[in-house]
């Protein structure tokens, strides 16, 4: 639901009547009953907002499920571009022993804005998100954060540090994996044979496969990876594949949510 939403719908008035998200979900074999119980538990937990017109429900995505969206998206389809400057940003933190959920939390953050840990409480970025961080947890007293800036002794130290601090081997064979299936398709995609409930399904599919893969990527600088590095590449099968299949996929929903 979060998908139709960040792909489709926020650029259609960023809302959606109830039988026409019914309609799209319908699409993936979602029935009504289970589209009612998300809605439902989307609203409880703060990301769905709702109002009536009339007989009709109409449901749009809070402040803070557009945020989330708005850093996914960043995150998914953004790459680092220029030279790196050989600093690592890092951030060093300390939450009291009882806070063990609020350190989790913290943990997860710091690897979304794609810090890694070079020890268990000392992160680092090749890039300047550190205030990303300090953000996140302004309001929350129990975290303890402090920031540096530093460079290593040089490009061996480097190398090793990003070998440290991320798992480079296995997300290479993860991208590896979508090369494989997803750019044997492209032609497929250029000729503009999947059209209506294809598209739509085939699109949301690709975004599936792919975005979890850059939420573990730090986008490290080209001298850090290794030779021969699928994650351009895949980052580039995916943009071309996305925008190939956009307007058949959007006219597929524009027909969906005028149904009936």
């Amino acid at each position: 639901m979060f998908d139709l939403f960040g792909d489709y719908l926020r650029y259609r008035g960023g809302e959606v009547r109830l039988r026409g998200l019914v309609a799209l979900m319908a699409c993936f074999g979602v029935p009504e009953a289970t589209v009612r119980v998300v809605v439902a538990r989307m609203r409880k937990e703060g990301w769905l907002e709702s109002r009536r017109e009339g007989r009709e429900t109409v449901y749009v995505l809070t402040d803070a499920a557009w945020g989330l969206l708005d850093e996914g998206r960043a995150r998914i389809f953004d790459r680092v571009q220029g030279p790196w400057d050989r600093q690592w940003h890092m951030v060093v933190y300390s939450v009291p022993e009882p806070e063990r959920s609020l350190r989790e939390q913290l943990r997860k953050k710091l690897a979304w804005f794609g810090f890694g840990p070079l020890s268990s409480a000392v992160w680092l970025s090749p890039h300047d998100r550190t205030d990303q961080v300090l953000a996140a947890f302004a309001e929350q007293p129990a975290v303890q954060l402090d920031t540096f800036r530093s460079r290593s002794a040089g490009l061996g130290a480097d190398l090793d540090i990003a070998a440290r601090a991320w798992d480079l081997e296995r997300l290479d064979e993860e991208y590896a994996g979508l090369l494989e299936v997803y750019r044997p398709r492209l032609p497929r995609y250029r000729a503009g044979v999947l059209t209506g409930r294809e598209a739509l399904v085939e699109r949301t599919r690709l975004v599936h496969d792919y975005r979890l893969i850059p939420f573990r990527d730090p986008d490290l600088p080209p001298e850090l990876l290794a030779a021969g590095w699928h994650g351009r590449p895949a980052h580039e099968v995916f943009l071309e594949a996305h925008d190939l299949l956009r307007a058949p996929a959007e006219a597929y929903v524009d027909e969906r949510i005028t149904v009936g």
